[in-house]
């Protein structure tokens, strides 16, 4: 029994990425070009992402059955995580012989300027949450850093009473600022970088990104606000 709980958490901690993992050099792929000297090295490439998010798909609904979803994009990072798994979750459910009904919403929120957290979450912008009341909600983000703003969230998304919430990351970020928040679904858990690409942006920037990369400092002064 103990093994099992052991491997679940090991499983909630998607695939583990190094501290000392070099990535792969730039060279190796494509990428916009007027992106040159911004970025520093590819940490995931772009089929990985799309393998992995398969994946999280067929164990979201294993996990939480066949169901009536709606599922809560957190924009603006979260929008390409959340188109390709919800593709991949609509190919399981046609493919099966029970439909899944699954609505999609959006909400928004700001916790970042340049490369730096600028403290309390700030919804900007989404669905009403209290149309939440009773469904079953899965969340869908792009990066989980100190756990505090989905912390937040999940709290506003409580005292509606929904009947269940799940959360999905695509990455995990390890940092000693953490509350150990550890979303349900984990695509990637990363070292504490800053990355880019995948609809993750910096300043608004690198969002026509397919990769992951780490930018480089370079990167950061060009187009910091």
């Amino acid at each position: 029994m103990a093994g099992k709980r052991e491997e679940a958490r090991d499983n909630r901690r998607g695939v583990v990425i190094s501290d000392d993992w070099p990535g792969y050099r730039l060279d190796l792929f494509t990428y916009p070009k007027h992106y040159s000297g911004d970025l520093d090295h590819v940490l995931i490439p772009h089929g990985v992402i799309v393998d992995r998010t398969e994946k999280l798909a067929k164990d979201i609904m294993n996990d939480i059955g066949y169901c009536d979803i709606v599922v809560l994009c957190v924009l603006k990072g979260g929008y390409k995580f959340c188109s390709d798994l919800v593709e991949n979750l609509k190919n399981i459910s046609r493919n099966s012989d029970t439909f899944v009904s699954m609505k999609v919403d959006f909400i928004r929120l700001k916790s970042y300027q340049n490369d730096q957290s600028v403290g309390d979450m700030q919804i900007i912008g989404g669905c009403d949450l209290s149309k939440l009341a009773g469904k079953n909600v899965l969340i869908v983000e792009d990066v989980v850093g100190t756990g505090r703003t989905m912390k937040a969230l999940l709290s506003k998304i409580e005292k509606y009473k929904p009947n269940m919430i799940k959360v999905t990351s695509l990455l995990v970020k390890r940092t000693s600022r953490s509350d150990n928040f550890q979303p349900d679904y984990t695509g990637f858990e990363i070292p504490d970088l800053f990355v880019v690409g995948y609809a993750l942006d910096y300043n608004e920037y690198f969002r026509d990104l397919n990769h992951i990369c780490v930018i480089s400092e370079q990167g950061k002064v060009k187009y910091r606000v």
